[in-house]
């Protein structure tokens, strides 16, 4: 079934539990063929369920197994991301009118530009970035709209709701501001992650031919200007092998790497329950209204499902040869009663753009405050000076970060 703004206010008002979206995806080249997994410390994979590779009986033991049930192939915070970047495509569209806070670092004398929204800075609007940048000379903390922030929780989520509806959707701990580890906390409203089913964990090779057969043998001296020379001494201080500075052979080497898999599960939540906990007074330190919160709560749910419709629609090719395709239409459900079929409901695109701007602008009507036009900031001195420091070293340094 089509789905339009009173079935949405209908869903957020009444007792359904969440907006679900399961969908299976095969890797680009075919089932069981290898992908790349997000790695974490010490270059591993996240994997559940080990299991042995001879017999394929599980094991609680990791040592020596190459099976596993479930291997994380994109996780929560990864999807989060991804959803803000589809919104932040669609605002830069025209296609949405979204609060979007900037800071501009144009005009500064920087090795690169740069130029931060709220929806890509990593805490959002609590972000350190946004926390050290001025409004109009002033601290955006201290200025009088950061100001507001200082005192948004579930129960005065209006001014957040006002510059970065975002973080009411997918979470915000406001632990650098003002008031420390007492600063908002508010939970994920959407929940997403990909992961892939009975993996296998693959081999990668590595190796290089020098055309130019420079030996090893021969050393060389990196310079400080990222410049080299060749070592009278071999033996001297700071001589290397050429393969340091990119020249010579080096030697075949494998490793694991990559993963086998039958199959991939993207699975997607929109709490109902998370929405409802907030609160929108119009007046600081008074009651809010229900009607009021109800405008809020399902601008926020269609704002949620706007992001995660969008991502699924750009595809999902989440980093270099890790490329899934969905096997299966996407298809989204609402869970409404207990024991009962969830119920589908149809939302692609263009219909889901379509149901947040009639949000919004039914959230307005209401009297509700919405940022249309983007808010720019100025880094601050300091912040400047830091960026331009680090743009300098990564720039002269040899090999990557000291």
């Amino acid at each position: 079934m089509s789905f339009a703004l009173k079935d949405l206010f209908a869903a957020v008002t009444g007792r359904a539990a969440a907006f679900r979206c399961v969908t299976e995806y095969q890797p680009v080249a075919g089932p069981h063929t290898t992908v790349f997994p997000s790695t974490y410390e010490g270059g591993k994979y996240a994997t559940v369920g080990y299991r042995d590779e001879k017999t394929g009986y599980r094991s609680d033991d990791e040592r020596g197994k190459k099976l596993a049930d479930q291997v994380l192939l994109d996780s929560v915070q990864s999807q989060a991301n991804r959803m803000e970047l589809a919104l932040l495509d669609a605002w830069y569209a025209e296609r949405i009118k979204l609060p979007v806070v900037t800071v501009d670092f144009a005009g500064n004398d920087l090795e690169k530009d740069l130029r931060i929204t709220s929806l890509e800075a990593p805490h959002r609007i609590a972000d350190a970035i946004l926390r050290d940048s001025l409004l109009d000379g002033v601290s955006f903390r201290q200025s009088e709209l950061g100001k507001t922030l200082d005192h948004v929780d579930l129960r005065n989520a209006t001014a957040l709701f006002r510059l970065c509806p975002t973080a009411l959707v997918f979470g915000i701990w406001d632990s650098t501001g003002p008031k420390g580890g007492l600063g908002a906390k508010f939970q994920r409203a959407v929940v997403s992650e990909l992961v892939g089913l009975n993996a296998q964990i693959g081999v990668k090779t590595a190796s290089r031919i020098d055309p130019l057969q420079c030996r090893a043998a021969v050393r060389v001296t990196p310079q400080k200007d990222g410049s080299w020379k060749v070592a009278k001494d071999p033996k001297a201080k700071g001589a290397v092998s050429p393969a340091e500075v990119n020249h010579g052979n080096i030697p075949p080497t494998q490793a694991d790497g990559g993963v086998s898999i039958e199959r991939a599960l993207q699975t997607t939540v929109i709490s109902l329950p998370a929405l409802r906990r907030l609160r929108f007074p119009l007046i600081p330190g008074q009651r809010s209204d229900a009607k009021v919160d109800a405008a809020a709560q399902t601008t926020l749910a269609a704002l949620a499902l706007c992001a995660a419709v969008l991502t699924r629609e750009s595809g999902c090719d989440l980093r270099s040869r890790c490329q899934l395709f969905p096997s299966e239409t996407i298809q989204w459900e609402i869970l409404e009663k207990p024991g009962e079929a969830a119920r589908k409901v149809k939302i692609d695109g263009d219909s889901a753009i379509a149901l947040f701007n009639d949000a919004v602008e039914a959230a307005k009507t209401a009297g509700l405050p919405w940022l249309d036009k983007e808010l720019v900031l100025k880094p601050s001195p300091q912040l400047i000076d830091l960026v331009q420091q680090s743009q300098k070293l990564a720039t002269a340094t040899v090999g990557g970060d000291e």
